[in-house]
Protein backbone atom coordinates (compact mmCIF):
# COMPACT_ATOMS: atom_id res chain seq x y z
CA UNK A 1 0.00 0.00 0.00
CA UNK A 2 0.85 3.28 -0.86
CA UNK A 3 2.37 5.61 2.14
CA UNK A 4 0.52 8.18 3.70
CA UNK A 5 0.15 11.79 2.90
CA UNK A 6 -0.65 12.63 6.38
CA UNK A 7 2.49 12.92 8.50
CA UNK A 8 0.93 11.76 11.69
CA UNK A 9 -0.89 9.16 10.16
CA UNK A 10 2.51 7.50 8.36
CA UNK A 11 4.56 8.09 11.34
CA UNK A 12 2.05 5.88 13.25
CA UNK A 13 1.95 3.16 10.36
CA UNK A 14 5.62 2.74 10.40
CA UNK A 15 5.87 2.12 14.27
CA UNK A 16 2.66 -0.61 13.98
CA UNK A 17 4.74 -2.35 11.30
CA UNK A 18 8.15 -2.56 13.59
CA UNK A 19 5.27 -4.22 15.98
CA UNK A 20 6.48 -8.18 14.98
CA UNK A 21 10.02 -7.69 15.36
CA UNK A 22 10.24 -5.92 18.59
CA UNK A 23 7.66 -8.47 19.87
CA UNK A 24 9.62 -11.18 19.00
CA UNK A 25 12.94 -10.10 20.34
CA UNK A 26 11.13 -9.69 23.78
CA UNK A 27 11.80 -12.99 25.45
CA UNK A 28 9.56 -11.92 28.74
CA UNK A 29 6.95 -10.91 26.46
CA UNK A 30 7.16 -14.14 24.20
CA UNK A 31 6.94 -16.28 28.01
CA UNK A 32 3.84 -14.26 28.74
CA UNK A 33 2.10 -15.21 25.83
CA UNK A 34 3.12 -18.41 25.15
CA UNK A 35 -0.42 -20.35 25.84
CA UNK A 36 -2.16 -17.07 23.78
CA UNK A 37 -2.46 -17.65 20.32
CA UNK A 38 -5.54 -15.62 18.12
CA UNK A 39 -6.03 -13.32 15.57
CA UNK A 40 -7.01 -9.71 16.23
CA UNK A 41 -7.29 -6.28 14.68
CA UNK A 42 -5.24 -3.08 15.44
CA UNK A 43 -6.62 -0.15 13.44
CA UNK A 44 -4.67 3.06 12.71
CA UNK A 45 -7.22 5.71 11.42
CA UNK A 46 -8.71 4.31 8.38
CA UNK A 47 -5.98 2.01 8.13
CA UNK A 48 -6.72 -1.73 9.45
CA UNK A 49 -4.15 -4.11 10.22
CA UNK A 50 -4.32 -8.01 11.10
CA UNK A 51 -2.25 -9.26 14.00
CA UNK A 52 -2.42 -12.96 14.16
CA UNK A 53 -0.29 -14.32 17.32
CA UNK A 54 0.65 -17.67 17.73
CA UNK A 55 2.22 -19.38 21.49
CA UNK A 56 2.74 -15.98 21.98
CA UNK A 57 4.88 -14.77 18.74
CA UNK A 58 3.66 -12.51 16.33
CA UNK A 59 3.25 -14.69 13.21
CA UNK A 60 2.11 -12.19 11.04
CA UNK A 61 1.34 -8.31 10.84
CA UNK A 62 -0.71 -8.21 7.45
CA UNK A 63 -1.57 -4.10 6.35
CA UNK A 64 -4.53 -3.66 4.70
CA UNK A 65 -8.44 -4.25 4.13
CA UNK A 66 -8.35 -8.59 4.22
CA UNK A 67 -11.82 -9.36 2.87
CA UNK A 68 -13.30 -12.60 4.78
CA UNK A 69 -10.53 -12.83 7.47
CA UNK A 70 -11.63 -12.96 10.69
CA UNK A 71 -10.60 -11.70 13.63
CA UNK A 72 -11.44 -12.01 17.96
CA UNK A 73 -11.61 -8.41 18.15
CA UNK A 74 -10.22 -5.32 17.43
CA UNK A 75 -8.73 -1.96 18.71
CA UNK A 76 -8.77 1.47 16.55
CA UNK A 77 -7.83 4.50 17.59
CA UNK A 78 -6.49 7.83 15.31
CA UNK A 79 -2.87 8.11 14.32
CA UNK A 80 -2.08 11.07 16.68
CA UNK A 81 -3.97 8.76 19.39
CA UNK A 82 -1.46 6.21 18.57
CA UNK A 83 1.47 8.64 18.49
CA UNK A 84 0.60 9.97 21.72
CA UNK A 85 0.31 6.46 23.43
CA UNK A 86 3.74 5.59 22.49
CA UNK A 87 5.63 8.26 23.19
CA UNK A 88 8.20 7.68 25.75
CA UNK A 89 6.44 8.53 28.89
CA UNK A 90 2.57 9.17 28.03
CA UNK A 91 0.55 12.19 29.57
CA UNK A 92 -1.85 11.16 31.97
CA UNK A 93 -4.84 9.84 29.89
CA UNK A 94 -2.69 8.67 27.16
CA UNK A 95 -0.80 5.57 28.77
CA UNK A 96 -3.37 2.93 28.63
CA UNK A 97 -5.86 1.10 25.96
CA UNK A 98 -8.99 1.72 27.94
CA UNK A 99 -7.62 5.25 29.22
CA UNK A 100 -7.61 6.31 25.55
CA UNK A 101 -11.40 4.43 25.28
CA UNK A 102 -12.92 6.06 28.80
CA UNK A 103 -12.02 9.57 26.68
CA UNK A 104 -12.82 8.81 23.30
CA UNK A 105 -9.53 8.29 21.51
CA UNK A 106 -9.83 4.26 21.04
CA UNK A 107 -12.71 1.88 20.16
CA UNK A 108 -12.25 -1.84 21.39
CA UNK A 109 -14.90 -4.21 20.19
CA UNK A 110 -15.39 -7.94 18.89
CA UNK A 111 -15.31 -11.05 21.21
CA UNK A 112 -12.85 -9.49 24.15
CA UNK A 113 -12.20 -12.60 26.05
CA UNK A 114 -9.21 -13.11 24.01
CA UNK A 115 -8.03 -9.76 24.94
CA UNK A 116 -9.33 -10.28 28.91
CA UNK A 117 -7.89 -12.92 29.43
CA UNK A 118 -4.22 -11.92 28.26
CA UNK A 119 -4.46 -8.10 29.10
CA UNK A 120 -1.23 -7.77 30.42
CA UNK A 121 0.44 -9.53 27.48
CA UNK A 122 -1.11 -6.90 24.86
CA UNK A 123 -0.58 -4.16 27.13
CA UNK A 124 3.06 -4.86 27.35
CA UNK A 125 2.70 -5.81 23.47
CA UNK A 126 0.91 -2.41 22.10
CA UNK A 127 3.40 -0.54 24.61
CA UNK A 128 7.05 -1.85 23.21
CA UNK A 129 7.04 1.06 20.78
CA UNK A 130 7.71 3.43 23.90
CA UNK A 131 10.68 1.80 24.35
CA UNK A 132 12.17 1.25 21.04
CA UNK A 133 14.19 4.14 19.54
CA UNK A 134 13.10 5.97 16.60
Amino acid sequence: MAESSDPSEAAALRTLERLPALANADAWLVQRGRYLSTVCQLQVGAVPFHLTIGAGRVAALERGPRPMTSWSFAIRASAPAWLRFWQPVPAPGWHDLFALTRHGEATVEGYLVPLLQNLQYFKDLLALPRRAPG
